[in-house]
């Protein structure tokens, strides 16, 4: 038999209100403020204990259309001016689209939207630059080293986003730029400007707005310590473009990286070269990855990787000396750790190659990373280059990822590679079985394991070139 203080707090139970998180959808029975599961600040809302059984019909905003009869212009893109940041886009910036660029501090977004900015200013329409971390004339005196000056670009310092939409109304640009969205908070709103709650409402508001008004609009989003957006994760899904701006900063070389695009491919790659006098688009950046040698130099070699669609150069260098430590030390700068971890236990295995006693230190040239299966047969060569000191003979590169079993895989779009590999004069390369049509500038042998791939980079022997 129930007693009636079980059955009271059974019918409390059912009635009380539940919380659950925005973020990740874990849910608690009182409200608290950090998310149990995921860690979040602010991000726990009330759900209704129960919601209507039917739902009436409301007032259509849009009527129903035929797809034939959807018109194609306001889907169209517009060049901005900055070549490789339309590369990255797709073509140019779409009117109502929304874009985020996140990046690590002084990386350089300010100075690259500044300049896109600036181009649409005196090329497409009015753009209005809103900045939440600096004052007006400091942006101004960065526009002018930076060559950033158009009369239709109009600047604004505002945190606040009602004070933002005003310039909107007022300004009615085609172009808005939001330096960043963490600094911009809404009055009616909870939380500490930068919080979950403050970023989700201030996107969705912009998001809005530009919807509403056709306006192409571009976010500045922070990162965390481990590189991820800043905010909560729904932002990437509301925002039609996420592009990452990626660069060392010892390294002129930046990248734009996309990794989500409504628009366009979704793995094009933009690259800039940052100096004092502003940022500037380079449509070929292989030169930056390449050391010259006046005489052939052991440990070096040539790869060819993808970044996005976009096939690049890069060399990697090997330096096996003598070990006076009893743990051999293994060094890496650009190159997986790990990675580079395997393909010395199949040199050492598969391709005979002794490195125990042996300190190997293995970099790239020009900030370049190499995250890719493709050059795992580059960096075995350049390490048995290295620890016979025996150079390579001039004009070869090696793409190939190499296995446990000392078999040498095939990598995905080897004929852009090779492409790629003899427009810029190189004139063998060491590939997997069966590549496919290989350019007729190129001689191509086919390596399939460890021990092919050692032989033919140590005495090359006439190559038939495939067609």
């Amino acid at each position: 038999m129930v007693s009636v203080g079980a059955r009271t707090v059974a019918a409390m139970a059912k009635t009380a209100p539940a919380y659950r998180c925005g973020e990740c959808g874990w849910s608690t029975s009182k409200w608290v403020g950090r998310c149990g599961e995921c860690q979040a600040w602010g991000s726990l809302d009330e759900v209704g204990a129960g919601g209507a059984t039917s739902l009436a019909p409301g007032p259509v905003t849009r009527p129903a259309r035929p797809i034939g009869a959807v018109g194609l212009e306001a889907a169209r893109s517009r060049p901005t001016g900055v070549d490789e940041f339309d590369r990255a886009l797709g073509g140019g910036l779409v009117q109502g689209a929304v874009v985020l660029l996140a990046g690590e501090p002084g990386v350089g977004k300010s100075t690259l939207l500044l300049e896109v900015a600036a181009c649409w200013a005196s090329t497409a329409g009015l753009a209005l630059y809103v900045t939440g971390e600096e004052s007006a004339a400091q942006v101004r005196l960065r526009a002018e080293r930076t060559a950033a000056l158009a009369d239709g670009l109009f600047l604004a310092a505002e945190t606040d986003l009602a004070a933002i939409l005003g310039q909107v109304e007022q300004v009615k640009p085609s172009l808005l730029v939001v330096d960043s969205v963490q600094t911009v908070s809404r009055a009616d709103t909870d939380g500490a400007p930068g919080g979950v709650t403050q970023v989700r409402e201030v996107a969705a508001a912009l998001i809005r707005v530009a919807k509403d008004r056709g306006i192409a609009t571009i976010l500045v989003g922070h990162v965390t310590k481990d590189g991820s957006i800043a905010g909560p994760r729904v932002l990437e899904h509301l925002v039609d473009v996420v592009l990452q701006f990626e660069g060392e900063r010892h390294s002129r070389l930046r990248l734009v990286r996309t990794v989500k695009n409504r628009y366009g491919a979704a793995d094009e790659v933009g690259c800039f070269d940052l100096s004092d006098t502003g940022i500037t688009s380079m449509p070929d950046p292989t030169g930056l990855f390449l050391s010259r040698h006046a005489d052939a130099v052991p440990g070096t070699c040539i790869t060819v990787t993808l970044e996005g669609r976009r096939p690049l150069l890069a060399e990697v260098q090997a330096l096996v000396a003598p070990s006076s430590l009893g743990t051999p030390r293994r060094a890496t700068s650009g190159l997986d750790a790990s990675r580079v971890a395997m393909v010395l236990a199949v040199l050492d295995r598969r391709g005979g190659v002794s490195l125990s006693g042996q300190d190997v230190y293995a970099a790239t040239v020009g900030g370049a990373r190499l995250a890719e299966p493709a050059g795992d047969l580059a960096l075995m060569v350049a390490v048995a280059s290295g620890a016979r000191n025996l150079p390579l003979p001039p004009g070869l590169v090696a793409i190939g990822e190499v296995g446990l079993a000392g078999e040498i895989r095939r990598v995905t779009g080897i004929q852009r590679r090779l492409a790629e590999a003899e427009r810029m004069g190189f004139t063998r390369a060491l590939v997997p079985p069966e590549p496919g049509p290989v350019p007729a500038g190129i001689r191509a042998v086919e390596v399939g394991d460890v021990a092919a791939a050692l032989d033919a980079a140590r005495r090359p022997a006439p190559v038939v070139s495939l067609r």
